[in-house]
């Protein structure tokens, strides 16, 4: 277990990929989330949702810009992380199929946001003395995907934004890392149904080594550990979490 007991954090996507996992137990260890995901963009919506997940703040707005004025309001001027866990389709096209306009919403939603929400969180971070920016991205590009091409290339670029912002953002202790999964249980890239056909279910696992996959709790636990003081000292790693796959 970790400590992040008046840590003030930012988690994108709450309802994409590991997004909810992430924040309960971020809020868990004693973190002040505010989440941002598109539903929010209704106050009613808002106002629910806080009030039945008292440990969270939910943002009004995923713009880059919007979110993190909203953020520094509420948290009186400090961040101490961004989580980006930033969710796009991984959509099956062959290069000689695939669609341009495809590639650049992936790049806009998995590289372009995300750069752009850090670059209006840093100033803040650099002004505290320091911060964490944690990307959730993927093991994809670490191995490659026949046929996945556009979605490796955007988390590719991601895990290669992860290593030049480390390097430049180190003298202001801003330390920047991604957690890389890969085959983790979750709706958006594993839907119900199609985990609960057995032919499906058995080609997904023969693909991994460890023959099983990965809970978004341990995902989570690793954001946790990555956010905390107890990892100080590591910057520009990019971690898969892919049950031996890469």
């Amino acid at each position: 277990m970790v400590s992040l007991a008046n840590r003030n954090i930012v988690v994108t996507g709450l309802e994409e990929f590991v997004g909810r996992p992430v924040a309960e137990t971020l809020a868990a260890e004693g973190a002040r989330v505010l989440a941002s995901d598109p539903g929010f963009a209704d106050p009613e919506k808002r106002a629910a949702f806080e009030a039945e997940n008292p440990s969270f703040l939910a943002a009004a707005s995923t713009e880059p810009d919007v979110l993190a004025a909203e953020a520094l309001e509420r948290f009186e001027g400090r961040v101490d992380v961004l989580v980006s866990n930033d969710g796009f389709p991984a959509i099956r096209a062959p290069v000689a199929e695939a669609e341009a306009g495809d590639m650049r919403d992936g790049l806009e939603a998995l590289v372009v946001r995300p750069f752009a929400l850090a670059g209006k969180l840093v100033p803040a971070m650099r002004a505290a003395g320091g911060g964490r920016l944690l990307f959730v991205t993927s093991a994809a590009p670490l191995v490659g995907l026949p046929n996945y091409g556009m979605y490796a290339t955007a988390r590719g670029a991601q895990n290669a934004m992860v290593k030049s912002l480390a390097r430049e953002l180190a003298r202001d202790n801003i330390l920047v890392n991604a957690i890389a999964p890969n085959f983790v249980e979750s709706p958006t890239y594993f839907p119900e149904e199609l985990l609960a056909d057995e032919a499906a279910r058995a080609k997904i696992l023969k693909n991994i080594p460890l023959g099983r996959l990965g809970a978004p709790r341990e995902v989570a636990e690793l954001v946790a550990f990555f956010a905390s003081d107890k990892c100080g000292f590591v910057s520009g790693h990019v971690l898969p979490v892919a049950g031996g796959w890469a």
